[in-house]
């Protein structure tokens, strides 16, 4: 075989290797979207009752002051010896000092669903499937109001904002992007830490940070995770496909995924964008 046929057949893997990342990062992409998709769904049919469900709660809080009024004042029509034994087996004075608390508890867990649901809707932007003005603060706190619950128990979460103008992107997109850092930046603390989400920008550059306290990455580990399928997660933990897809989600908002780390000290990988893409 002539050294021509071996560069041919070199190349030849080459590209069927190419078209094979391309094929999964394509199925990944699929499976993204149809997430978003399920979660506006959800969203928008979760909404629809928990909104009169809201509504009853503030007319039961009514009633149920009413109702509290009316039995003191028809206890008076009562003489002592009776009144008070039978408020007594009822427990109404501890009826009438709890019953709004739980009222209030209630609306106040159907508030925090609302916002749930709200940040859902914000997180998936279904809708938006073409690049908009956004505010990258909006999507950096509705992401982190989703994820929060794997977040709290393994790290404080750190938020160093900087003034920033509107960001020309696809929201869904980006937020996905963050979405992926803050897992990789959990999953990185292995008991409890600290990641600090930090924005920023210059005359030409916008720019979002993740960073954590981890456990860092070795240079050869460095130089590989933007490799699709390689993963420094326990098998079976990662697909290694979270940050090939996140930097290509950046490169086509003519951005760059930039990273640093030392291993026992921790990460930090930062989102630049541009301030003027070119459209």
């Amino acid at each position: 075989m002539s050294r021509r046929d071996d560069d041919n057949e070199a190349k030849i893997v080459r590209l069927e290797a190419q078209l094979q990342i391309l094929k999964q990062q394509l199925l990944q992409s699929e499976k993204l979207a149809s997430l978003g998709q399920l979660a506006a769904g959800v969203a928008h049919e979760i909404n629809n009752p928990i909104g009169y469900v809201s509504s009853n709660m503030k007319m039961l809080a009514e009633y149920s002051d009413s109702l509290i009024n009316l039995v003191k004042l028809l206890s008076l029509q009562v003489d002592e010896a009776q009144r008070l034994p039978l408020l007594a087996q009822f427990d109404f004075d501890y009826v009438c000092a709890d019953l709004p608390k739980l009222v209030q508890e209630s609306e106040q867990g159907l508030n925090r669903v609302v916002d749930i649901i709200h940040d859902l809707k914000d997180f998936s932007h279904i809708e938006e499937a073409e690049f908009v003005e956004a505010d990258l603060h909006q999507g950096i706190q509705s992401t982190l109001n989703l994820v929060a619950n794997e977040l709290k128990y393994k790290a404080d979460v750190v938020k160093d904002f900087a003034e920033l103008p509107s960001v020309h992107c696809i929201p869904s997109q980006l937020n996905q992007v963050l979405l992926n850092l803050l897992i990789n930046a959990a999953h990185a603390i292995e008991q409890h830490g600290t990641i600090c989400i930090s924005t920023g920008c210059d005359d030409n550059w916008v720019w979002f940070s993740v960073r954590d306290n981890g456990k860092g990455m070795d240079p050869v580990q460095l130089g590989r995770i933007f490799e699709p399928f390689y993963t420094t997660k326990p098998k079976g933990q990662g697909t290694g496909l979270g940050l090939p897809l996140s930097r290509s989600i950046v490169e086509k908002h003519q951005g760059m995924l930039e990273v640093s780390s030392t291993p026992g000290v921790g990460s930090c990988f930062t989102v630049k964008l541009p301030r003027q893409p070119q459209l």
